[in-house]
């Protein structure tokens, strides 16, 4: 992890950090039933619940504390989560009524939470091909904070607390700050690149492509598995089962789709 140069402030740190995940996971799935138990495995395994216990290890980890949490399980599939949170703890007697500071009891069926200066939020998209029976489960998480907190400290939790074969991060600083002279600051750490806060042993099993706009404080990642074994990617079949034939066909339709995903666009058929 990348140590931050102390800097003395003219007042509050006004900068606004914000890091951005799109997390895959693909699967083939080779029957109308088996992409229905995928679906109803995705919501059980990632359901409100799981993605609130993650964004409050997030919480700890960036130095935060939990306001208010917001979550819901959708039908048919999907879950999302939001959670506000502040860089110094506010005591209770501070607190706005609306705020749980994350003690969840009688909620409505419906929540709506206000979102102040820092918050955190995840949604879930489990889906499939309508016929050639590939399933791919979508994360979205963001997390922004502002003042002396920064996402990048959860960076490669967040990568291990899902099966990823591909992921893309985008991480950008925007607004200003003033130094004790006045000067603005428009950035108050260094980094080039996402991947200076990854894990080593992470990067290692991983292609990444970057693409950053140094001048405007964007940075943006993409990273696919490079191991590849077949077995990882069946739901509810096994791979002795299949035909050397039926194995090379799947393979195919796993990396045509991994590779649409990772590149951003539409493959056509040979």
């Amino acid at each position: 992890m990348k140590s931050y140069k102390k800097i003395k402030l003219h007042g509050f740190n006004n900068l606004t950090k914000t890091l951005s995940f799109n997390i895959y996971d693909i699967s083939y799935t080779k029957t109308e039933a088996d992409r229905k138990k995928y679906i109803e495995y995705i919501d059980e395994q990632y359901n409100s619940e799981r993605l609130t216990h993650i964004l409050k290890e997030v919480t700890k980890m960036i130095g935060a504390h939990v306001l208010n949490v917001a979550k819901q399980d959708y039908d048919p599939q999907g879950a999302s989560v939001t959670i506000l949170i502040s860089e110094e703890e506010v005591p209770d007697t501070a607190l706005d009524d609306s705020c749980n500071k994350g003690i969840l009891v009688n909620i409505p069926q419906h929540v709506v939470g206000h979102l102040d200066k820092s918050h955190l939020t995840v949604h879930t998209y489990p889906e499939y091909h309508p016929d050639n029976g590939i399933s791919t489960f979508r994360v979205d998480i963001d997390v922004s904070t502002c003042g002396q907190i920064s996402p990048l400290k959860a960076l490669n939790y967040l990568i291990s607390s899902f099966d990823s074969d591909i992921i893309t991060i985008d991480y950008r600083v925007r607004g200003f700050t003033r130094d004790a002279s006045g000067q603005k600051l428009f950035i108050d750490h260094n980094i080039n690149s996402i991947q200076n806060f990854i894990a080593k042993r992470t990067l290692n099993k991983y292609q990444l492509i970057d693409v950053n706009v140094y001048q405007e404080n964007i940075f943006h990642t993409k990273m696919m598995l490079k191991d590849f074994e077949l077995a990882n990617y069946l739901f509810e079949i096994n791979k002795d089962d299949l035909t050397i034939k039926e194995q090379r066909e799947i393979i195919a339709k796993l990396k045509k789709e991994m590779a649409e995903i990772y590149y951003g666009r539409n493959i056509p058929k040979m």
